[in-house]
């Protein structure tokens, strides 16, 4: 997992790598808390670009940091989703309650 903090608008992006299974979610979920812990950012982009598969471990890690941002009265989104990732987030319920966009959108 890569991070990018952009500080004037307190955003932080971070750049899923690998495939997000049980097996790598803990690691991916010790960055993610550290990012969100050190930068206290309004809004956490999960980019999911070079994602090619997912299970119920990254279900959990989305609800997760979403539960965390909100205590921190900041958002979620998720962006560059894949149709076959779109879907199992669908089948979630995740995206009545998280937004998915463009990065491209956000300039950055």
């Amino acid at each position: 997992m890569e991070s990018r903090y952009y500080s004037d608008e307190k955003l932080l992006i971070l750049k899923l790598t690998e495939e997000i299974d049980e097996c790598t979610v803990q690691k991916i979920r010790r960055k993610a808390d550290y990012e969100i812990e050190r930068h206290m950012p309004k809004k956490i982009i999960f980019d999911f670009n070079s994602v090619t598969f997912m299970d119920s471990a990254g279900i959990g890690l989305i609800i997760g940091r979403y539960r965390i941002a909100n205590m921190l009265g900041g958002e979620v989104e998720i962006a560059n989703v894949t149709e076959s990732i779109k879907r199992i987030l669908e089948l979630s319920g995740i995206l009545k309650i998280i937004r998915v966009t463009d990065l491209e959108e956000k300039a950055v």
